[in-house]
């Protein structure tokens, strides 16, 4: 367990990292990359640190973020749990974005370009689905411990868990859409731009819709294993989730998009850290069992009788 626990770690700073260069990367090299490709063989080191990271840098984030989060869920909340939301997210999602990418539905019109990984069917490159996938599994936990569903599994905290996993879920494509689709650098492109800031508001419902899908899927799923964390327990999903927000709104705030990211922001963060520290958290209050004179004297009485 020591050892998972040390690649659980390994691979989260290897994502945050990665994050991290990716918008240093945008924001800073990229702007200034024909200076850089100018400076002789200095120029062609940075040639190659460029096309390093406009090629494979969104991958190794994304699959470091996908481990991470795998195996934290084996770990914390067992194989068959971790498989039986991971299975649901990656096929529905792949399923949409195959649909999303052909037809229009759910999302709008679109198309991705280069940058993040292979492309399923020549549509969807591989590493989408495992995004839905890791910040999906985040956000359904955070909403489902702040709102105890484990402690309550009424019929309405389970679809409230739903609703507001999928709310949090969501808000994050407000900050990651502009920087995606809207800046200098895209990496997937609206063949008809929408009125919220070039994004049709038809793929925020898409969105919606295909992670409270999933997430509905998963709760049938677990609905004879109960999923107790504390607020001890879900640190790694914040950290994923906040990661992944800030990295979004980096990018779309030094491109202008403050409102996208503002709403994003009170929407999704601010509920996210209220129900992290809504969440029980019994670890600091475990009580001590009582000693008992009057036990200890029967319980030597038995065995001496």
């Amino acid at each position: 367990m020591r050892q998972l626990v040390i690649a659980e770690r390994v691979c989260l700073t290897g994502h945050i990292l990665a994050k991290a260069f990716g918008l240093i990367g945008i924001l800073l090299v990229i702007p200034n990359a024909e200076m850089i490709l100018n400076l002789g063989e200095a120029g062609g080191v940075g040639q190659k640190a460029i096309q390093l990271s406009m090629a494979d840098g969104g991958v190794v984030d994304i699959i470091l973020g996908t481990i991470a989060v795998s195996i934290y869920a084996y770990r914390i909340l067992g194989w068959r749990t971790w498989l039986g939301f991971m299975l649901p997210a990656v096929s529905i999602s792949v399923g949409s974005e195959l649909l999303g990418t052909s037809t229009g539905f759910p999302f709008g019109y679109y198309s991705y370009l280069s940058g993040l990984g292979y492309k399923i069917a020549g549509l969807v490159p591989f590493t989408i689905p495992l995004s839905w996938f890791y910040v999906g599994l985040s956000s359904y936990l955070i909403a489902r411990a702040g709102l105890r569903v484990a402690q309550n599994p009424s019929l309405l905290r389970q679809l409230s868990a739903v609703a507001l996993g999928a709310l949090l879920f969501t808000c994050w494509d407000f900050a990651l859409e502009p920087a995606m689709s809207q800046t200098s650098l895209p990496f997937w492109y609206w063949e008809n731009p929408g009125a919220f800031f070039g994004t049709p508001y038809q793929n925020y419902a898409g969105w919606f819709g295909t992670s409270a899908l999933f997430m509905t899927v998963a709760g049938l799923l677990w609905r004879n294993t109960p999923v107790k964390l504390e607020r001890s327990q879900l640190s790694i999903p914040l950290v994923v989730y906040l990661s992944n927000f800030v990295f979004a709104a980096g990018l779309s705030l030094a491109a202008g998009f403050a409102l996208p990211v503002s709403l994003g922001f009170a929407l999704g963060v601010v509920p996210a850290i209220a129900l992290w520290w809504s969440s029980k958290d019994t670890s600091a209050n475990v009580p001590v069992a009582p000693t008992s004179t009057e036990i200890s004297v029967a319980s030597i009485k038995v065995a001496v009788k």
